[in-house]
């Protein structure tokens, strides 16, 4: 079974590091954001299976950040944990009702941490989104999200997997970087344009040892295209 990739966003460090250090040894993969600005970097750049976030951080706050990532179409259904200390009941239903999935309270015990961790995800699999998508032997399968060309795997990051997806739904149509970073990254997470084009060559990357590169089509001054058709 695939590990699943945890997103820490806390900033003092030592907290952080006693985190990903009892995470980790849970077989869970690690990252780390020290405020909302690098945590909504990390998010776009290579998206997690479950945000564990400090409500209070430098800049927005992680009740702010958690509102702004339930807004946005790409990180709606994205599980988030608060962790804080705050322990009055008024601002855990706060915490709540902006739409985190669960919320622990300083100080924890890691076994807690990791047993409440693995619970939200268990009600984050997948469920609506199981269809399998098949072109020219290239497979998608949306419940387990994994890819396969031929009947051989195709190893993909998470962001790669989610242009794949979309364009493999969408085949056919011409989209701008803009309405990639829209669609596939959401409407609230500010990254640059040429994000997309990083993530392109990473995919074609990947398809290519399968013969599924060409797949992936430029459209000089437009944007991309998925098409079986030259």
């Amino acid at each position: 079974m695939e590990s699943k990739r945890i997103l820490i966003v806390e900033d003092e460090a030592p907290i952080r590091q006693m985190v990903r250090f009892s995470l980790e040894r849970a077989g869970f993969l690690v990252s780390e954001a020290e405020d909302a600005a690098s945590a909504r970097v990390a998010i776009a750049d290579d998206r997690p299976d479950l945000v564990l976030m400090d409500w209070m951080l430098p800049g927005a706050s992680g009740l702010e950040l958690a509102r702004e990532l339930r807004s946005g179409d790409a990180t709606r259904e994205l599980p988030v944990i608060m962790l804080t200390a705050r322990t009055e009941e008024g601002e855990r239903v706060r915490g709540l009702d902006v739409g985190c999935d669960d919320y622990v309270t300083k100080p924890f015990s890691n076994s807690e941490l990791i047993a409440r961790i693995r619970a939200v995800l268990r009600r984050a699999l997948p469920g609506g989104e199981e269809e399998r998508i098949e072109c020219d032997g290239l497979v998608l399968d949306g419940a387990s999200q994994r890819v396969s060309a031929g009947g051989e795997p195709v190893h993909l990051g998470p962001t790669e997997y989610r242009l794949l997806h979309f364009f493999a739904s969408h085949p056919e149509r011409v989209y701008t970087r803009a309405q990639l970073l829209d669609r596939v990254w959401g409407r609230n997470v500010f990254v640059e344009e040429r994000t997309v084009d990083v993530h392109i060559r990473r995919l074609r990357k990947a398809l290519s040892p399968h013969g599924f590169d060409h797949l992936l089509q430029t459209v000089r001054g437009t944007g991309y295209r998925f098409s079986a058709t030259a």
